[in-house]
């Protein structure tokens, strides 16, 4: 185990976001050095080139997944941003709304109406008034565009599935577990730069 390195002071220039990927580079870099820098021969194992790999490796999935957003995006008439919103409101475990929505892409209210109104007109989703208070609208999601989607997805799906079927359950644990804190990670760091 390694003793704590001591945190920088802070700056308040800058974005507590920065501040922590900042310390965090900074605790790797105690540690051990870059791969690139470690010269060859030298094998993973340690956290910075651990780091590294696992960095490029999600870099390279993401970009996986944006190229198929962009493509179903494009031949739908939408933006990436319009993609996003119904994976949220597909994912949501209660009604979303366009204030939740909002808050979760991290736009404006002007821009989530105008994303909202792409969405209806192409068929996607529709508004419903909430009938104990007619102030609140739910978004829900059109059946025969989910579909639509579930097909265009499907190999990612498949893909998904295909990968799970190589990890025992303790492993997809363990691989959930890093998921979920890496989305709260980043939710934070977006939260930090707003």
């Amino acid at each position: 185990m390694h003793p704590s390195p001591r945190r920088p002071a802070a700056d308040a220039s800058r974005p507590r976001s920065t501040l922590l990927y900042a310390d965090r580079v900074a605790t790797a870099n105690q540690r051990g050095q870059h791969a690139h820098e470690r010269g060859p021969g030298a094998g993973p194992g340690t956290e910075a080139s651990d780091l590294h790999v696992l960095a490029a490796r999600l870099r390279r999935m993401n970009g996986e997944i944006n190229r198929l957003v962009h493509a179903f995006a494009g031949s739908h008439g939408l933006h990436a941003t319009d993609v996003q919103a119904l994976a949220a409101i597909l994912d949501a475990r209660e009604p979303m709304t366009p204030g939740r929505l909002r808050e979760h892409l991290g736009l404006t209210s002007g821009a989530v109406t105008a994303c909202v109104d792409r969405l209806e007109r192409a068929g996607h989703v529709r508004r419903v008034r909430e009938n104990a208070d007619r102030r609140v609208v739910h978004l829900h999601y059109v059946p025969e565009a989910r579909e639509t989607a579930r097909r265009y997805f499907l190999p990612l799906a498949e893909a998904a599935a295909a990968t799970r079927s190589r990890f025992d359950d303790d492993e997809m644990a363990v691989v959930i577990r890093f998921l979920t804190a890496m989305n709260e990670e980043l939710r934070l760091v977006r939260t930090d730069e707003g």
